[in-house]
């Protein structure tokens, strides 16, 4: 399938189409918070995020950051660039369990190094996903975890037809 054509870049605005291949890790100054069963679960400014083309980021947060939000949960996946993942349950208030919404990579590949001991989050399972003030969309498709803010321009991996991309 053919590259599509990159949506049109407003001031102030990214387009997901010039991230490279392969990712690029980088340091991320907006602050995270993630609310689930009604309770604050992570409140942190230590974040990285991951560039890959037509994929909104993905943000990686430090395990240590959600406190006894966090259990291994089932599964596995691999990344050709990062490694193996292993997935968690995400646990909020009131017994609320979001079961695999989130992922490591407990052994991250050469030039990923940073990602070791940091987690990443799928944003739709969660009440609330909220970057530096503003509350993130889901990347499309459920499979790819990236969070779609205002300052970006996609068309994004996971909308109906980009498997090939």
């Amino acid at each position: 399938m053919a590259r599509p054509v990159p949506e049109p870049v407003r001031p102030g605005q990214q387009s997901v189409w010039d991230y490279p291949r392969p990712p690029r890790v980088e340091r991320e100054n907006r602050r995270v918070q993630i609310d689930l069963g009604g309770t604050r679960i992570v409140d942190t400014d230590d974040v990285v995020r991951v560039l890959e083309t037509s994929h909104p980021p993905v943000y990686y947060l430090p395990i240590a950051a959600f406190g006894d939000a966090l259990s291994r949960g089932q599964g596995a996946s691999f990344c050709e660039y990062k490694g193996a993942a292993r997935y968690f349950d995400v646990h909020g208030g009131g017994g609320v369990v979001a079961e695999r919404a989130a992922w490591n990579y407990p052994a991250p590949l050469p030039g990923y190094e940073t990602l070791h001991d940091r987690v990443a989050v799928y944003a739709g399972p969660m009440d609330a996903v909220i970057l530096g003030g503003e509350t993130v969309e889901p990347q499309p498709g459920g499979f790819y975890g990236g969070w779609v803010t205002k300052d970006l321009a996609g068309p994004f991996k996971g909308i109906p037809g980009s498997m090939g991309w």
